[in-house]
């Protein structure tokens, strides 16, 4: 069995509506040593705001964060995955759209985010599951490729 994004995945995902300004989402990511922020409409994910976004708008716009909304800054459409595909899908889709973050979503309830940090802090945990993997398949060849 390959690794499932659940198994790695940080399920404490800090989400706000697209209302609130960059002040207040730079204020989450400060508190919370995050690097980024879901935005919502309605409590549905809509979009995604990093610490980059927020350095870019504050120097392309030259005003005050607080007077910034964030749905002005987020990136749209958010790219998502669902908890039980594999971490090489995740990979794969993070290199397909260039980014490092992917919000976990079942239907369009958050679930979590994994990031490419994420893929590093656990690189040894994913390297011996495969490896698992590889000697199950050399012991019985008609074992299930999934």
């Amino acid at each position: 069995m390959c690794a499932r994004v659940a198994e790695i995945m940080t399920d404490d995902v800090v989400a706000v509506e697209q209302t609130t300004t960059l002040e207040a989402v730079a204020r989450q990511m400060l508190g919370r040593d995050i690097g980024s922020v879901v935005i919502t409409a309605d409590s549905t994910p809509y979009g995604i705001i990093t610490e980059s976004d927020i350095v870019s708008a504050a120097y392309q716009s030259g005003r005050p964060l607080a007077d910034i909304p964030t749905k002005r800054v987020a990136s749209h459409p958010l790219v998502t995955i669902e908890p039980n595909r594999s971490i090489r899908l995740a990979i794969k889709r993070m290199q397909d759209e260039r980014i490092k973050k992917l919000v976990v979503v079942d239907g369009l309830e958050i679930q979590g985010i994994i990031t490419m940090q994420d893929l590093i802090d656990h690189y040894d945990y994913l390297s011996e599951k495969l490896q698992t993997v590889r000697d199950q398949r050399q012991r019985d060849p008609s074992w299930p490729r999934r």
